[in-house]
């Protein structure tokens, strides 16, 4: 059961849009993927189809229900989605702090797909800091963290670097790894923050996802940039990120068949 956490430590930087295209790239391989949302924006959802209207999700029920996977959506193909769902400031705030005062209150809602075989997780984190995202430092096989080829991503890269972020490590296991998003080789700034980050992450930085109009069409249409223009600049550097994350984490190209069938409404 690999899992993939994204996250960044500013809004703004393309993150849920490339966790889907991720879970996309990683479904084509063959593998049974499912895209799990902790931020309180809900909108991964919508890069896989579910309708804006529907507001189905874990965490209105996260504290009386020991299984989560309960409220798994089925998507089509070998992509499942289990979102934040529409939530009250009240439940926003239990969730958080039960995340904060339980160690185990993940784990025991993840338990189920935890111990899935086979199974690949994407988790979409909110930007900075937060409750959840702490609380997976120790479940997580892999962190992604999500910058920008501009100089505001650049300053507060000392803050990954020094484990500032949550105050520790942000993963135990395979460590963090880096993606730089919508890098333009046609702006000076983009260019040479890219050489930079390049430089200095080494095998750190799993790719450079090159600006494409395409992403953000593709994003209009909930479909993802593969199904929407396969031959695009960053399907090409998404699909990369994908097979590099999978051979860290020895994630096996599969045929899509399942052990059993998860649960999912």
């Amino acid at each position: 059961m690999p899992l993939v956490c994204v996250c960044s430590p500013k809004g703004g930087v393309g993150k849920t849009t490339l966790a889907a295209n991720l879970a996309y790239t990683l479904a084509r391989g063959g593998s049974k993927v499912l895209a799990i949302d902790f931020d309180v924006q809900n909108a991964l959802r919508l890069h896989f189809g579910v309708p804006l209207s529907d507001g189905r999700g874990y965490v209105a029920k996260s504290a009386d229900s020991p299984d989560w996977s309960q409220s798994i959506l089925t998507t089509g193909g070998n992509i499942f989605v289990m979102p934040y769902g529409d939530v009250t400031e009240e439940q926003r705030v239990e969730f958080e702090a039960n995340l904060t005062r339980d160690p185990n209150f993940l784990a025991r809602g993840l338990h189920t797909v935890l111990n899935y075989p086979g199974l690949v997780i994407v988790a979409d984190f909110p930007p900075g800091p937060g409750p959840a995202l702490k609380a997976m430092t120790e479940l997580a096989d892999l962190h992604l963290v999500v910058m920008l080829a501009d100089t505001a991503s650049l300053s507060l890269l000392p803050q990954i670097e020094n484990e500032k972020m949550i105050g520790g490590a942000l993963n135990h296991r395979s460590g963090h790894y880096f993606v730089l998003n919508q890098s333009d080789s046609r702006r000076n700034i983009s260019r040479d923050v890219t050489a930079f980050m390049q430089q200095r992450l080494g095998d750190r930085l799993l790719g450079v996802v090159n600006r494409d109009e395409s992403v953000a069409e593709a994003n209009a249409s909930q479909q993802s940039i593969f199904d929407f223009s396969p031959v695009s600049a960053a399907a090409f550097d998404i699909e990369i990120v994908g097979k590099r994350i999978a051979a860290l984490l020895d994630i096996k190209v599969g045929d899509g068949e399942m052990q059993a069938p998860l649960r999912s409404r």
